[in-house]
């Protein structure tokens, strides 16, 4: 589970997203180093081949994470299933390149282009004359103002996600011929080639039960080179069949069945031969890896359930199963079997994964640290700036992605990515990494160290939370339900993955250290710590006072060592604490600075988790502590981050190629709403400004392209500067394929082009790059 939530307009269309007036203006003018446009950070991976290199026929088995509520991608509940679908068998007038920048689809669309500017915006579209639905009909003027009047807002019938765009159109109407369809807008709008994409028929948006029910369970007109050929809800899947009425390029596959299957089962499926193509977490990727590494390999393996099993463990076992307890001796024998149950499964998994290989990129979608300003420490803007100011992004952007052999580049940019147009590094509007400069805004703040605190009272917990210390119970051991880094804890056992290497990335050894993590705070920790505070008191002043003094660095080296120091977060017990890191907490008003870091507690997080790790490291050495918090997966977005009880968190926000109309919900500035509370459409950090509305407001109806960008621009630079939002790495892609399979895997920004995509025929291999031929 890696949190991703989805930008309004993103999601209808692919269902898949206080500045501080000592500011210099000019460091927020919106130009980065470079505002000439830049490639994508990382190239696809899809074993490129031409169409006359792949054989025509055969069954592509292709993962999705959940069968889609419904098919309807304007309805709130469409997922990554409803958009693998509609982008098959439905038509889009614009779709995403790999530069991620949309481009004219010409199945569909012959021209379009904007005739008239005063005293309206016209847009005129030019269509594929052969372009009709599977029912005959040619597409045409009425499906567009059908889709219009159902998006509009106008009839509140229509239970839509959104209008964005489509309440700006004023009319639509044929043109010279049915080829034409003339778009008249009441207000202008930048992002017009978002517009229609997808297309459904009139059929669908004509009425509003077609609408709400109709297309949620089927499509009986469909336009693409695929129609709908079953929906088996049972067996979780979605068939695809060719379009016999399919006037491009015909598709390759004769079918493409689209199975549901968890991420944390997706190796298993492979190994079964149920799936041909998924994506996958670092765990699934790093499987695929130790299977091509074990091939031909005699002995146990390294890694799986086996790696768990040292010889101090076998040990224990031993001695549990020929002693005088003969209840526990029946239990360890039973788990022995399990056990051995489990490792012959996993071998069996690990051969059959032997015809696979992982295909890598980066996804359009970067993962950012949310500071959520609406209360506590981080309303004030300084402390908030000294979070981000502590951040060594590039180390966090080199853990995930250099073990995976990807580029280690950071996200500079919230509101476009590398490659594409809007794309400029306005970091500096913030400024680089800098432990002093951080420090001396939580001074300039009122938080310094060693101040007197307040008796810590007992606070009630988080609705969904899971604390630390849960799965110890109630034991004279226990601690306060958090963890907080830099405090000694007993160690944990080892770990299953602990004896495997990481091949393609951090995710088991993560989970394992974790783990261990969380062992180590469930002894102790805050009560210990405090113990020793008042057997202590000199040292604690001592330290106090090194840091008001500013000691040299040596000197504060050699004083950790001799007092054991703080451990970090992946040190052994007694290592002494990082250089430069604050010698006590820091405390305002009788209250410590100590921020709930939320995070979700579900497989496939670890990655995130360990990142989470790295960033408390960090925050330590300016002296601000942090609280984590492991919540359910379910209740990490509703119960958390979306209601604000949070105060850092990890999640991602996809890319999207019309930052003006996608992006403005995710950073506007929250509205109070009569009962007090705040209106915060998806702006979950509550950090906004009049001025950032204002920026999308200008760049939204601004239809010179060079001027939007530049208006685009100088709002990520102010979005900085407010630092609700730290951008950190983009996210890897991870795609597991089988050799033969062409034109499939880690996509990066460009949608799939599904009519070319199929099996090579015997011998043929990948080319550097795919025709359209044939």
């Amino acid at each position: 589970m890696h949190p991703n939530p989805r930008r309004p307009g993103a999601a209808a269309r692919s269902a898949a997203f206080l500045v501080s007036s000592a500011l210099a203006v000019t460091a927020l003018a919106g130009c980065g180093a470079d505002d000439e446009a830049s490639a994508p950070s990382a190239g696809q991976d899809i074993a490129p081949a031409a169409r006359d290199q792949i054989r025509d026929g055969g069954t592509l088995r292709w993962a999705i994470d959940a069968m889609p509520g419904t098919l309807n991608s304007f309805q709130a509940d469409a997922d990554g299933g409803t958009s693998r679908i509609t982008g098959a068998v439905l038509p889009a007038m614009f779709r995403i390149d790999a530069q991620g920048r949309p481009r004219r689809d010409a199945d569909y669309l012959e021209k379009a282009q904007v005739i008239e500017t005063e005293p309206k915006q016209v847009v005129l579209y030019k269509l594929n004359q052969q372009a009709v639905w599977s029912d005959g009909r040619e597409i045409g003027a009425p499906d567009f103002a059908a889709q219009w009047r159902a998006l509009s807002g106008k009839d509140t019938a229509y239970w839509t996600a959104h209008n964005a765009g489509y309440d700006r159109i004023e009319k639509i109407e044929r043109g010279a011929n049915d080829l034409e369809v003339r778009v008249t807008f009441a207000k202008p709008y930048a992002d017009w080639r978002s517009l229609f994409s997808p297309l459904y028929p009139k059929d669908v948006m004509g009425t509003p039960d077609n609408f709400n029910e109709g297309a949620r369970r089927k499509l009986k007109v469909t336009a693409g080179p695929f129609a709908i050929d079953g929906i088996d809800r049972d067996d979780k899947q979605v068939s695809l069949k060719r379009n016999p009425r399919w006037w491009g390029r015909p598709a390759k596959l004769d079918k493409l069945v689209l199975t549901a299957v968890p991420r944390s089962e997706r190796a298993a499926a492979l190994a079964a031969g149920k799936l041909d193509l998924a994506d996958l977490d670092t765990g699934g990727a790093d499987r695929i890896s130790y299977a091509a590494r074990d091939k031909g390999a005699s002995g146990p393996l390294a890694h799986g359930p086996g790696a768990a099993l040292t010889p101090g463990k076998a040990l224990r076992s031993w001695a549990i199963v020929h002693g005088d307890d003969e209840e526990a001796a029946e239990e360890e024998i039973a788990a022995r079997k399990k056990t051995r149950k489990a490792i012959k499964k996993y071998a069996r998994e690990q051969a059959n994964l032997h015809g696979f290989q992982v295909r890598k990129s980066l996804e359009p979608a970067y993962t950012q640290l949310a500071l959520n300003g609406s209360e506590g420490p981080l309303a004030d803007e300084r402390v908030r700036r000294a979070v981000a100011r502590a951040l060594d992004r590039t180390q966090l952007a080199e853990a995930v992605l250099k073990p995976l052999g990807l580029p280690v580049t950071t996200v500079d940019n919230h509101l476009a990515l590398s490659g594409q147009d809007a794309y400029a590094d306005n970091s500096d509007a913030l400024g680089d990494q800098d432990t002093a400069e951080a420090q001396a805004l939580l001074a300039e703040a009122g938080w310094t160290p060693g101040g007197p605190l307040k008796e810590k009272k007992e606070k009630p917990k988080t609705a969904g939370g899971e604390s630390d210390t849960d799965a110890a119970g109630d034991s004279e051991d226990s601690g306060d339900g958090t963890y907080i880094v830099g405090e000694d804890d007993k160690p944990s056992d080892d770990k299953p993955a602990d004896n495997a290497p990481p091949l393609l990335g951090p995710g088991p050894v993560a989970a394992a250290q974790y783990a261990a993590l969380l062992h180590q705070a469930d002894a102790m920790k805050v009560r210990e710590a405090d113990k020793e505070k008042k057997k202590h008191p000199a040292h604690k002043n001592s330290q106090h006072s090194q840091h008001s003094r500013h000691s040299e660095h040596a000197g504060k080296k050699d004083s950790a060592a001799r007092h054991g120091g703080a451990p970090g977060a992946y040190a052994p017990k007694g290592t002494a604490a990082p250089a430069g890191a604050a010698a006590g907490p820091l405390a305002k008003d009788g209250k410590p600075l100590t921020l709930r870091f939320v995070l979700p507690s579900g497989e496939g997080s670890e990655q995130l988790r360990a990142v989470a790790d790295r960033i408390t490291q960090m925050l330590q050495k300016i002296g601000v502590r942090t609280d984590v918090m492991k919540v359910d997966d379910d209740s990490y977005f509703k119960d958390h981050i979306a209601s604000g009880q949070y105060d850092l968190a990890l999640y991602s926000w996809p890319a999207s190629a019309y930052p003006a109309t996608d992006a403005r919900p995710i950073y506007a500035k929250p509205v109070p709403a009569a009962d007090g509370s705040l209106t915060v459409e998806q702006n979950y950090t509550r950090v906004g400004t009049d001025h950032i509305d204002q920026l999308f407001d200008q760049a939204i109806g601004e239809l010179d392209e060079d001027e939007e960008r530049a208006l685009v621009k100088q709002a990520d630079a102010r979005i900085w500067a407010a630092a609700g939002s730290i951008p950190l790495y983009q996210r890897p892609e991870l795609v597991a394929a089988r050799p033969n399979l062409a034109n499939a895997g880690a996509f990066g920004f460009q949608e799939p082009e599904y009519e070319d995509i199929g099996f090579l025929k015997p011998g043929a291999k990948p080319s550097s790059s795919p025709s359209t031929d044939s």
